[in-house]
């Protein structure tokens, strides 16, 4: 059958558009579509409890660099640190299938099969902060030296109580990778430079600064020697300054804390903590993004990555150099 002139008009106006604009869009009296668009790249970040500040300038570090490297990133948290809370969210996740995957995991053994699921159907995990022991999970795992960490608290908290005395220390609940990492610092550098200071049972607080506050008045009440604490975490801090402040010992007990979070900054001003060690939260979101898109680019990646920590005191805490690494309650 012959065309018709209106047929030969159209394909020679799409003979000459294709010569222009080479594959961009169809030309047709059916009006197909051209080739789909590339798919955006997508990123989730789990963080460990979406309100802490430690997370929160975690993750609103990384949104920045998502934002550099042209990547999609969406933020989903725990509301407390409890694998029951935090796993159905990963199902959740898992269920988009992103490319990559942030995560600073609860527990070091529950999440695996959830975890390795994700990675199996193609996803790329990170772990920031926070690890698993199963070292197949993850192309990259971005974290402070928390053995390091607690290393340090111990040597400035033993100074700061003459080398004499006993200590304790108070942290979340074991099977954490990063504060089982800062109790062994810590006892470790306690009991092979400082024996003359007796160490206290590890008590556990389930990240509850109420519990740690009583945690503390009770161990005053049994221990009247006390002369230091070592706080794991900032949940933990919060609570052991409550209740040196209901028992009166704020200032005569030391106490070393980790991370720097606002409560804590507000208490080390005010005396009741003495020595803050800050992680670098904005270089592990950060650096997180950075891995996941490589691995998803197939280029290479850090398997490991240790991020700076800085020893901030009331003396130190105005320098600029210091002060950058407190921690942000909101980007």
């Amino acid at each position: 059958m012959l065309e018709s002139s209106g047929a030969r008009t159209l394909a020679r106006a799409c003979a000459v558009l294709a010569l222009v604009v080479a594959g961009t869009t169809g030309c047709g009296s059916g009006g197909g579509s051209g080739p789909a668009a590339s798919k955006a790249t997508t990123l989730k970040l789990i963080t460990g409890v979406k309100s802490d500040p430690f997370y929160i300038t975690m993750a609103c570090a990384a949104q920045e660099q998502a934002k550099k490297r042209g990547v999609k990133l969406t933020v989903d948290g725990s509301a407390q640190w409890d694998v029951a809370v935090q796993r159905p969210i990963v199902d959740s996740v898992a269920a988009t299938r992103p490319d990559g995957l942030l995560i600073s995991p609860v527990d070091t053994a529950a999440l695996t099969p959830s975890l390795s699921q994700l990675q199996s159907a193609g996803t790329k995990v990170v772990l920031v902060d926070t690890t698993v022991s199963d070292s197949s999970i993850g192309v990259s795992r971005i974290s402070s030296d928390n053995e390091a960490g607690g290393r340090t608290a111990a040597k400035a908290l033993a100074e700061l109580m003459g080398d004499k005395g006993s200590a304790i220390v108070i942290s979340v609940k074991p099977g954490v990778s990063t504060t089982d990492a800062r109790i062994k610092g810590f006892t470790e550098e306690m009991k092979a430079g400082h024996p003359a200071i007796t160490l206290l049972p590890v008590l556990y607080d389930n990240d509850l600064p109420a519990t740690a506050a009583s945690q503390i008045q009770a161990t005053l009440a049994a221990h009247p020697d006390l002369g230091g604490v070592f706080a794991g975490n900032t949940n933990t801090a919060q609570g052991v300054a409550t209740g040196l402040q209901a028992a009166g010992r704020q200032g005569r007990v030391k106490v070393a804390a980790f991370d720097a979070e606002p409560d804590e900054v507000t208490a080390l001003k005010s005396g009741t903590l003495d020595i803050l060690v800050a992680q670098d939260p904005a270089g592990i979101g950060a650096q997180g993004v950075d891995q996941a898109i490589a691995a998803i680019e197939k280029k290479q990646v850090s398997a490991q990555i240790g991020t700076t920590m800085v020893a901030i005191t009331k003396a130190n805490m105005d320098d600029p150099a210091v002060s950058k690494y407190i921690y942000k309650d909101a980007c």
